[in-house]
């Protein structure tokens, strides 16, 4: 399409000009003009629409993302039902529609009962007068007998994070040879300041809670406790040091995952920054998030420094088993989170690609519901699977049967707005639409390859680590400072992932950490328990 070319006109000319066009046809020249009026118009409309969305994601960096969920995003009109359809059950029954159902309370929210303080001390309280067998006080004929269920009282009670005990230790000095005797040491108390213990938690604050080195000193001279951020760094590059081969071990472990999923995100390394990069083309620093998952197991991995996601990646997969075949890979569409040097099955992310028409919506609401309410059902499909735990297999015959004809009326549908030109390739829409257009095959790996997720979501919420670090400690002093960093989120996140508890399994590494050197494989999150049940326990090992 040729420009149109520019014309001056003010006010009074254009509503002369449409006078003309109400008592008769226009001439070239008022033709011309009215053209040029009407292309201004819709280029300053589609300007208007941009600027709109650039301040809507603006406000989500600020105050954070509303909910995206479709009933919010595109309401149904009120002269209308979304006949979207009802969710089909692994058993072929229809569930009924989502705004009929009640959504369930969030976990985590209101009282938590005495079972959920699996941390706590636990201390059992006797009846001060009756045992087991003891005849009934108030009924004088029966027995009593111990209930299953104790009455339980929680009493919550606050400290500071990192405590301290001064052993004073006394001392007696003759007053004729001047010879000195001090007391001896209290049993189970070491020579060294800093129990394992204080490492961890120093570990747990910092790179899992994203508390900063100098307001976690702030927080202990308050408490009388001092504990200076240099003193800090010095502590946890210590416990890296002792658990770098549990780290090592968990790379080798992901190496051999079944899906691995990778992302990256900004990071900032001041050492980097007044160096010359080797490649002048490579400035910025990334931090990499890589979640491999394997035998139902989760493991986290995060890598910073010049590298892309896709780079981390490949490193990790260097060390996978020549035996194993590819494995399913997902991430966006971004080139550089794929692996140059190695073969996987490639899938794309469909949150990514939903999230585009999500951002359109308030402009294009009728086009973007049918592309929402779609994705809706996909989705609902895949909760109910994973509901009736479906193996691969099954779960990927699930969705042939009941997601496939969905994904191919979509695929029609945009095919059709594209052909029959019902959207302007260069909108917003139509960028939207090529993007899932361009990407389809890597989007629907779930129809075709058992296993492949449907987004990319579990590691964006790992990334979510790396991102309140930043946010509290704003950039990393050196590369070995960002190497910690990586190591510590590592273990802490897979721990959680794993549903171990990260304070006991640091502690532990440390207290056996020329175990953990010689046989790294017998202790990582999900088995070290058993590991510690054939050691002999060490003094000052926490205990459940």
């Amino acid at each position: 399409m040729s420009a149109t070319p520019r014309v001056d006109i003010d006010v009074a000319a254009l509503e002369a000009l449409l006078d003309r066009a109400k008592a008769g046809p226009l001439s070239e020249a008022d033709y011309a003009t009215l053209r040029a009026a009407l292309a201004t118009l819709g280029y300053l409309t589609q300007l208007l629409a941009e600027r709109t969305m650039t301040i809507q994601r603006l406000r989500q960096l600020l105050f954070g993302a509303r909910t995206e969920k479709t009933r919010t995003v595109v309401p149904p009109p009120q002269d209308a039902e979304v006949t979207g359809g009802a969710a089909v059950q692994p058993g072929g029954a229809a569930a009924p529609p989502e705004e009929s159902t009640p959504a369930p309370a969030r976990p985590g929210h209101g009282r938590n009962g005495a079972r959920a303080y699996a941390g706590a001390r636990r201390v059992e309280v006797p009846h001060p007068t009756l045992q087991t067998g003891d005849r009934c006080p108030e009924c004088q004929q029966g027995k009593v007998y111990q209930q299953r269920d104790p009455a339980f009282l929680v009493r919550v009670v606050g400290q500071a994070p990192l405590g301290a005990t001064v052993y004073a230790l006394e001392r007696l000095r003759c007053n004729l040879c001047g010879e000195v005797f001090t007391a001896e040491t209290p049993a189970g108390v070491g020579p060294e300041k800093y129990d394992a213990s204080a490492g961890s938690m120093v570990a747990l604050l910092k790179y899992g809670s994203g508390v900063p080195f100098h307001r976690l000193e702030q927080l202990q001279g308050s408490l009388g406790i001092p504990l200076p951020a240099a003193t800090q760094w010095e502590i946890v590059a210590e416990v890296a040091s002792a658990l770098q081969p549990a780290y090592a071990e968990l790379i080798r472990q992901a190496a051999q995952g079944e899906v691995l999923y990778n992302d990256d995100t900004a990071a900032r390394i001041l050492a980097l920054g007044r160096e010359p990069p080797e490649d002048p083309a490579r400035t910025g620093t990334f931090t990499s998030g890589i979640v491999a998952t394997r035998d139902g197991r989760e493991i986290a991995l995060f890598f910073t420094g010049r590298q892309h996601a896709g780079e981390n990646l490949a490193d990790v997969l260097r060390q996978r088993a020549a035996a194993l075949g590819p494995p399913i890979q997902m991430c966006d569409a971004l080139t550089r989170n794929v692996p140059a040097a190695f073969h996987v099955i490639l899938a794309h992310c469909l949150a990514h690609a939903r999230r585009q028409f999500v951002e359109i919506a308030p402009h294009f609401p009728d086009e973007c519901r049918v592309v929402l309410e779609t994705l809706k059902q996909i989705y609902w499909h895949d909760a109910a699977a994973r509901e009736q735990r479906l193996s691969p297999a099954a779960r990927l015959a699930f969705h042939q049967q009941v997601s496939g004809p969905l994904m191919e009326t979509l695929d029609q549908w945009l095919t059709a707005q594209v052909a029959e030109r019902q959207v302007e390739p260069n909108s917003s829409l139509g960028k939207a639409i090529a993007y899932v257009r361009k990407h389809w095959v890597q989007l629907t790996r779930f129809l075709h390859i058992p296993g492949a997720p449907l987004d990319n979501n579990i590691c964006e919420r790992a990334l979510k680590k790396a991102i309140l670090h930043r946010k509290n400690a704003l950039f990393f002093q050196t590369v070995r400072g960002a190497h910690v960093s990586d190591l510590c989120m590592s273990l802490i996140h897979t721990c959680q992932r794993c549903g171990a508890d990260p304070f006991h399994y640091l502690t532990a590494l440390q207290t056996h950490a020329a175990a953990l050197t010689a046989t790294p494989l017998e202790w990582l999150p999900w088995n070290y328990r058993d590991t510690l049940e054939r050691c002999a326990t060490a003094p000052g090992l926490p205990t459940d």
